[in-house]
C-alpha cells in the first residue's frame, strides 16, 4: 500500500493576505519599526527609509489597510498640528496549519 502526497494549498483570508504582503516589502517594515516608538510624519518616514515619498506614501495607505499602522494627529510645541502615523502592533504571530494560514497582532497594551 503506497501513500501519495497532496499538495493542498489553502489561501489565507483577504486581511491576512494584505497583511502578509505588506509585510514582505522592506520599506513597510521600515516603517512600521519607525512608528513602534511613537508617531513620525510621512516625511520623517521618507527620511528613514531609503525610498521616495511617494513610495512611502504608498506602503503607508497599505499599512493602514492592514490594520498595521493608524493615522494620529501630532501637535507640535508652536501650536500646530500634523497628520503622523503609528504602528497598532508589536507582536505579530503567524500560524500555518490544515486550516489554513492565521495571523495573529497584539497591539502594545495587550498582556499575553
Amino acid at each position: 500500500m503506497s501513500t501519495q502526497a497532496t499538495n493542498t494549498q489553502i489561501e489565507p483570508d483577504a486581511t491576512t493576505a494584505a497583511q502578509l504582503d505588506v509585510l514582505g516589502d522592506e520599506c513597510a517594515r521600515t516603517i512600521l519599526v519607525a512608528t513602534s516608538d511613537g508617531p513620525k510624519t510621512a516625511k520623517e518616514l521618507t527620511a528613514r527609509t531609503e525610498c521616495s515619498s511617494a513610495t512611502v506614501y504608498r506602503r503607508i495607505n497599505c499599512l493602514l489597510e492592514s490594520e498595521l499602522l493608524a493615522e494620529c494627529v501630532r501637535f507640535e510645541p508652536d501650536g500646530t498640528h500634523t497628520t503622523a502615523y503609528e504602528s497598532t502592533v508589536d507582536r505579530l504571530s503567524i500560524r500555518i496549519g490544515t486550516s489554513g494560514i492565521d495571523v495573529s497582532l497584539a497591539g502594545f497594551d495587550e498582556q499575553e
